[in-house]
């Protein structure tokens, strides 16, 4: 039992100082956070305490109203410092392919499949959607990485649809806070067997993160392909 106290303190510490780090990160991109989560937590707690004191039971609606602006004040940081995290990233190289790595289960990703010397990149996400191509980069030249890797995902996976998706904030693009939402919302239409199927022809072939360097200042997840 005494063991169990110290490891459950550290994990405790671990994640108070995860928090205040997150809170200092988010606090340079979103300088009025702390009052937006003041004003939050206190107005729950005191909207609470006046329906409170009005049916007469102060103590109880406190108490209720305490938790659920402890509750309130962490959904909103939670959203705050998403929201600084994809501000920081947007424009730098390799941001989709983070945003794919953490997309959830049920999905294998492979960063960098096609590339060019001007940084421009295509990330390939498979999952029970299909296969989604994500790039980023300069709207014109991705075009034609995109084509180039469509027409490969057609040699060896014909039967499978092909979506591809162009990160970016320009017209038809697709913003990066919005590409797991966008990714989640095309439809289901392969099994689980015929996933893992595709994903051992696309494994076959190889890609070329195996043998290309990656651009400068680009940094991609390690260990390859993930899946979940």
């Amino acid at each position: 039992m005494a063991r169990k106290e110290p490891a459950a303190d550290a994990a405790n510490a671990g994640r108070l100082k995860q928090i205040v780090l997150t809170y200092k990160m988010t606090r340079k991109a979103d300088k009025t956070i702390g009052l937006v989560l003041a004003g939050v937590g206190l107005g729950i707690l005191a909207v609470f305490l006046v329906i409170g004191f009005l049916i007469g039971h102060p103590v109880y609606l406190g108490i209720l109203g305490l938790l659920l602006a402890f509750l309130g004040t962490a959904i909103v940081f939670g959203r705050r410092a998403e929201r600084a995290a994809f501000g920081q990233m947007e424009g730098q190289p390799g941001a989709a392919a983070a945003v794919l790595d953490n997309i959830g289960r049920g999905w294998t990703t492979t960063p960098a499949v096609a590339m060019n010397r001007s940084q421009d990149v295509v990330h390939r996400a498979v999952g029970k959607a299909g296969i989604v191509l994500v790039a980023e980069g300069n709207p014109n030249r991705v075009k034609t990485l995109l084509a180039a890797e469509k027409k490969k995902m057609a040699r060896i996976v014909a039967d499978v649809p092909v979506h591809d998706v162009i990160v970016g904030t320009g017209e038809g693009q697709v913003g990066l806070k919005k590409l797991r939402t966008t990714m989640l919302k095309f439809p289901r239409v392969l099994t689980g067997p015929q996933v893992t199927t595709t994903n051992d022809r696309l494994r076959a072939m190889g890609d070329l993160m195996t043998n290309m360097p990656l651009p400068k200042g680009m940094r991609m997840p390690k260990g390859g392909p993930r899946g979940r």
